[in-house]
């Protein structure tokens, strides 16, 4: 008679037939998964904490290159002197713009395209300037028509860059509005230089010649 040879039990049913049951015959569940360790739930705090204040820092640092190229625009006007002084050291920038401008061929239409650019910055930072503070002050000493036909010109100085914005670089008619352009900002200027300015400046006495200059410097920052 052959001899019957029982099949081997794996090795998983022994672990299972191992495996602990409850009074009922049932298997018992896994005990659940142990929390993280306190040390390492502090270690991801330090770390989430450490990339915000880097974060931070990044953020003061972008701030503070903000507020220094600001300055760093403002500058050339502060240092300048008196209100009346620093105008005139913006004009005189303005002019060398206008400079570069007709220097340039209808080949150089990037060139010119930068040049505009900067125009239109320095212009916007000095009719906000003498907008918000000289021409104001104008009207105070009564000379209120004088000031009204400033602020008018200004509105002709917009009216000339968005015309220049809206023409072809590579055109002929480019650098001739840039001609006319300048010929307008000169007389404005020489009305400002010769006559309007240095009147203001002998009716206002030294402290409030002062106040335009703070006020003016502080315009100014506003569009630096």
């Amino acid at each position: 008679m052959a001899t019957q040879i029982a099949p081997k039990s794996s090795s998983r049913s022994k672990a299972v037939a191992s495996e602990p049951r409850d009074e009922h015959g049932r298997w018992k569940k896994s005990p659940a998964a142990k929390p993280r360790s306190t040390a390492a739930s502090k270690t991801n705090g330090y770390s989430t904490g450490a990339m915000a204040g880097v974060a931070a820092a990044g953020l003061a640092v972008g701030f503070a290159a903000h507020v220094a190229r600001k300055l760093a625009v403002q500058a050339p006007a502060a240092l300048a002197g008196d209100w009346d002084q620093a105008l005139t050291a913006e004009h005189q920038a303005t002019i060398k713009i206008f400079d570069a401008l007709e220097a340039t061929t209808e080949a150089n239409t990037f060139k010119r395209g930068v040049l505009l650019t900067q125009l239109k910055a320095a212009l916007s930072k000095h009719a906000l300037q003498e907008e918000n503070v000289i021409y104001p002050a104008l009207r105070e000493i009564g000379e209120i028509e004088a000031a009204d036909g400033l602020n008018k010109d200004h509105g002709y100085v917009k009216q000339y860059l968005f015309e220049l914005s809206e023409t072809p670089k590579e055109s002929p008619e480019f650098l001739a509005k840039v001609i006319r352009f300048r010929a307008d900002v000169e007389k404005h200027v020489r009305e400002e230089e010769g006559d309007l300015f240095p009147r203001l400046k002998l009716r206002l006495s030294d402290e409030r010649n002062a106040e335009l200059t703070r006020a003016m410097n502080r315009e100014g920052l506003k569009l630096a």
